[in-house]
């Protein structure tokens, strides 16, 4: 237990991807494990592992969100992270306006468009990038881009069920030229809501048919992508290795919405599995599993403890 405040950051996947060889004694990995990345007050950083069987217990401490600070881009794995020197409030999305302004990140979506950007950013954006079509829980499905160094890790933040590669591109430049065609052509979103990715592992669609309607979407944007008469690279056709922590959150089974505000008051419960940033969990005392979108703490101030819970619904069945 600890009366420490800290500022939540949001849910990291750092692991290699499933299958490939890991600092274990076995050699085996299985994706690693989901971390919540934790501000305290001098600054410093702390990660609080999101592991099946763990609880989680916290107090929201204050009202509102707080910036996150910004981030200053040196190449392809090296970046700062800059505190909000104000501690200010939140004004857009995780930043106060000030640090949304001078975060290097906000360019590169305008790159591929002729936008400027300095230096290390440009580095980041020149090496590989891939493109892929990935589906969520619904069938509710997106094109979308990742580094070569974070191939894996983004769609594992992303809290896709099933996802493909469909091109691998020299940078990032061609890479969103290529994000922008899909969604043009093909009529695939760059974005699905984490609210509509919560609700949607309330109750998932059957794994074969999450399976075969990605297969088809993927399919048909690399059909498109192979007459898209653009240089600079190659169609692919690859799966991406879904974490065993989310396989329980993407396998069809009796659950519902958790049905407190992670805005505010306490909350505890036992993590069974994670997809991306959302837990299924148990409350104390309830037999029922429960979907809790995590992202909802994000630039939230929280006090961590054991003691801290969340009320069970008094009439169970209601949510039947």
């Amino acid at each position: 237990m600890t009366d420490t405040r800290y500022l939540v950051h949001g849910v990291f996947w750092d692991g290699a991807p499933p299958g490939s060889a890991g600092d274990r004694p076995s050699g085996r990995n299985d994706g690693g494990t989901p971390v919540m990345r934790l501000q305290d007050p001098a600054g410093g950083f702390r990660e609080l592992t999101l592991a099946a069987a763990s609880r989680l217990g916290f107090r929201v401490a204050a009202a509102g969100k707080f910036c996150l600070g910004h981030h200053r881009v040196h190449g392809p794995a090296d970046r700062d992270h800059v505190l909000c020197p104000a501690k200010a409030p939140a004004a857009r999305g995780s930043q106060c306006e000030r640090c949304f302004v001078v975060d290097d990140s906000r360019l590169i979506h305008d790159f591929h468009r002729g936008g400027g950007v300095p230096p290390g950013l440009r580095a980041y954006l020149m090496q590989q990038h891939w493109l892929y079509v990935a589906t969520f829980a619904n069938g509710a499905s997106k094109v979308g881009t990742a580094s070569n160094l974070r191939k894996w890790n983004r769609l594992a933040e992303q809290g896709a069920v099933v996802a493909r590669y469909v091109a691998r591109a020299d940078d990032g430049r061609v890479v969103r030229i290529l994000e922008d065609m899909l969604t043009r052509d093909a009529g695939l979103p760059q974005q699905v809501r984490s609210a509509a990715k919560a609700a949607a592992l309330v109750a998932p669609a059957p794994a074969v048919e999450l399976d075969a309607l990605n297969g088809q979407l993927a399919a048909d944007a690399r059909s498109l992508l192979a007459r898209a008469g653009i240089e600079g690279f190659e169609v692919v056709d690859e799966s991406w290795a879904r974490p065993a922590l989310a396989d329980g959150a993407c396998t069809p089974a009796v659950r519902h919405s958790y049905p407190h505000d992670l805005g505010t008051g306490t909350h505890g419960f036992r993590i069974a599995a994670v997809s991306g940033s959302i837990a299924v969990a148990a409350l104390d005392g309830a037999e029922l599993e429960f979907v809790v979108n995590l992202s909802q703490l994000k630039a939230r101030s929280v006090e961590l403890g054991d003691h801290y819970g969340s009320e069970v619904p008094a009439v169970q069945e209601y949510l039947f």
